[in-house]
């Protein structure tokens, strides 16, 4: 693993009386000026932006006007969760009759707006469907639905095909013509547009009472749950988004469903960080579509009560041990896998593609993230999904457009895809079993044409060295609040060489340290999280080369600066 220092423009941007470290931050993530720090709710981009949205508008205007039934069809993942949550909340409370959702068991139907999941939703008997986190591929489910007598609202925020679904209206950030700059806002914060312009719509027209405007800035915690955990893009409308809700939860203002999966997972909400939604409550809310079904998920988010969350709370907490579980054995079984295959660094793929048949269907994005970030390649791990077809999760590594690369080998490679779809970080797909063998070479030799040897070779980029007098707890508390960070808007990380004066182990897997600067006489307290058992502990080292982010250990009331090691590299 190479240390690498983030580089800086040349000029560092005026962004007013910031500490310079705090400018140098932001400069390096790419900020030019003062507004895109701005974090009120004043600073989002407007609704009248998104291409779309005033049909969108006026379908489900009519529809509450009408009384008709509105039926939300969801995601199975922590995005899709909260974005059918948003919309049933939301249109509830601007007076929708009856709003009732609907998310696909991707074990029998799979991702998205399918013929065979518009005849389910048949049975609720709706006049209106409204995807969320999903539509803007499902041409032949659309249709379906329209043949069915049904308008079709869709809200999407995937990268479309050349062909868009005929729908009634399509909100979608990336279709084409869509001037709404926020590309990577989430499908959460998709259909909270819609809301927000739905709401704007019916106070012009009389709709509400006096003081009987609903205040959707309540939902804005689901917001950024959703917006956290799948992984989009932190842009300035995003952190926006994700400021705003954390602000609610911290300020004890939160959904029920949020609250009680804070309390199954030990976590204090006056403290919570942007990582822990991503890290603690996203995983939680996931193991329900990945393991059972995700309406678990949505109901603990839309219950009003906090004892009925906490149960639910409690059986999403136990999915998700269930899932680590799981998690545990594919990755040891790909290890033996790979070992058995006796890869070089020389000899291994560029593009890595594994299959088990016994692997989960709902884990094995999971398992392809793990082994990412340990092969530093994009990688794309297969399950068994029946009748001689086998579905895939690919992950990515920064100069490779997954979805993009999958579009190529479907187009020079005619029939070998069934299917597929995703971001520039991840996708999904199906084939054929058959053809996973040439799938294999022609991803491998698609991955080739794009990267280099040198872009596989596992870089971590930090914000540089600290100076002795840097190493605060003020510090840390004021980087703590200065993001919130993210994808794209990476968690400050800086590096250095320590001596490593002491080393234990904590728990399974967790290294516990105290290092010292050369040359200095302070002792600082470090932990590395999930070490490799093989290395650590170890006597012998006296000397380490360490990545890590500066933060808050809190115990018995006491606050204390602690180092999160992030790469541990013995000298």
């Amino acid at each position: 693993m190479q240390i690498e220092t983030r580089s800086l423009p040349s000029q560092l941007p005026d962004l007013g009386e910031l500490p310079p470290l705090l400018t140098r931050l932001y400069a390096a993530r790419g900020v030019q000026s003062p507004s895109e720090l701005d974090k009120r709710l004043q600073a989002l981009l407007p609704f009248t932006l998104f291409k779309g949205m005033d049909a969108a508008v006026q379908v489900l205007a009519a529809a509450i006007r009408q009384g008709q039934s509105i039926l939300i069809v969801g995601d199975f993942d922590a995005d899709g969760a909260t974005a059918s949550s948003v919309a049933v909340l939301a249109l509830r409370a601007l007076g929708a009759a009856r709003v009732e959702y609907l998310v696909p068991n991707r074990f029998e139907f799979g991702y998205g707006l399918t013929p065979e999941i518009v005849a389910v939703a048949e049975r609720y008997h709706p006049d209106v469907l409204v995807t969320v986190d999903n539509g803007i591929s499902s041409i032949e489910g659309v249709a379906a639905a329209k043949a069915a007598g049904l308008q079709v609202v869709v809200t999407d925020h995937h990268l479309p095909a050349e062909q868009l679904p005929a729908a009634d209206a399509i909100v979608n950030p990336n279709q084409p013509g869509c001037d709404f700059p926020s590309k990577g806002i989430a499908g959460v914060g998709v259909i909270f547009y819609v809301m927000l312009a739905l709401r704007t719509h019916l106070r012009e027209q009389g709709h509400f009472a006096p003081g009987a405007e609903p205040n959707l800035g309540e939902l804005l915690d689901l917001v950024a749950l959703g917006t956290v955990a799948d992984v989009v893009p932190l842009d300035a409308n995003n952190r926006i988004l994700v400021h705003q809700g954390l602000a609610r939860i911290r300020a004890g203002r939160c959904r029920p469903g949020i609250a009680a999966l804070l309390e199954v997972a030990g976590r204090n909400a006056e403290r919570l960080t942007s990582s822990d939604l991503g890290f603690i409550l996203g995983p939680r809310l996931n193991a329900a579509g990945r393991l059972d079904d995700m309406s678990l998920g949505i109901e603990c988010l839309l219950s009003d009560s906090l004892a009925d969350a906490r149960g639910m709370a409690g059986e999403l907490d136990g999915l998700n041990r269930e899932r680590k579980r799981i998690e545990r054995e594919m990755q040891q079984q790909a290890e033996k896998t790979l070992a058995a295959m006796e890869l070089n660094a020389a000899k291994m793929p560029y593009g890595l593609c594994l299959f088990d048949p016994d692997w989960h269907q709902g884990v094995i994005g999971i398992l392809a993230s793990r082994l990412k970030e340990r092969y530093h390649r994009p990688v794309i791990a297969f399950a068994d999904a029946g009748n001689g077809d086998i579905k895939g999760s690919a992950r990515s590594v920064n100069g490779l457009h997954i979805r993009d690369a999958l579009d190529a080998v479907a187009a020079h490679h005619p029939g070998l895809i069934s299917k597929f779809g995703g971001h520039a970080m991840a996708a999904g797909l199906s084939l054929p079993q058959a053809n996973l063998a040439a799938f294999k070479r022609a991803f491998d030799q698609e991955v080739r044409r794009q990267l280099s040897a040198d872009d596989l070779t596992g870089r971590l980029l930090t914000d540089g060295e600290l100076a002795p007098d840097e190493f605060r707890l003020e510090l840390a508390s004021q980087l703590q609040l200065a993001g919130p960070w993210g994808q794209h808007f990476p968690e400050p990380g800086f590096h250095g060489e320590f001596e490593l004066i002491q080393q234990r182990l904590v728990g399974e897997r967790h290294l516990k340290m105290l290092l010292r600067l050369p040359g200095q006489e302070r002792l600082l307290d470090a932990i590395a999280f999930n070490i490799d058992l093989d290395v650590w502990p170890n006597e012998r080292i006296q000397r380490v080369r360490v990545a890590f982010s500066l933060d808050v250990n809190e115990f018995r009331g006491r606050r204390s600066l602690q180092l999160l090691a992030r790469h541990l590299q013995p000298l």
